[in-house]
């Protein structure tokens, strides 16, 4: 697994009083996967991170797996106030409690992201059209599809 940061300049921590915003997308074939993850701070820094599951994975799983890896991210990065953007209308809904979680291994994706979000001051989450989440898309593709190990 490896992680592609970009554009980052000056101190992002400055900035954690306001809101970050997370784009995350995830992707799944019938032997792997792959997540991608937008955080950009309310300066305008930009992270961006890539990362390639080399196990069979659903894509619910897959979108759950990138949530969980953009909420780490927002962690490291020092984000109090977090805006997450996600085309997927299952992962969106189960964690803001309109479905329920009845597969056991969503259920405990779903306890890691509640147990991760308690990290922040502020966490929502935004179902949002594949258009409007189309870079993170693009990268969670791009790791399952990349030919070898990590990425």
């Amino acid at each position: 697994m490896a992680d592609f940061l970009v554009e980052v300049a000056g101190d992002p921590t400055e900035e954690t009083r306001t809101q970050w915003k997370l784009h995350v997308d995830g992707a799944s074939n019938q032997t792997s996967g792959g997540a991608g993850i937008i955080l950009e701070s309310p300066a305008g820094v930009v992270y961006e991170q890539s990362i390639k599951f080399e196990f069979p994975i659903s894509n619910n799983q897959a979108e759950y797996e990138a949530l969980i890896g953009g909420l780490a991210l927002a962690t490291e990065v020092g984000a109090t106030r977090l805006e997450i953007c996600s085309d997927s209308q299952v992962v969106t809904s189960q964690v803001n409690g309109s479905y329920q979680a009845r597969d056991s291994l969503l259920q405990k994706y779903l306890e890691k992201v509640k147990d991760l979000s308690q990290k922040f001051e502020e966490v929502t989450i935004h179902h949002v059209p594949r258009e409007r989440n189309t870079w993170a898309d693009l990268l969670s593709k791009l790791a399952s599809t990349k030919p070898g190990e990590g990425n």
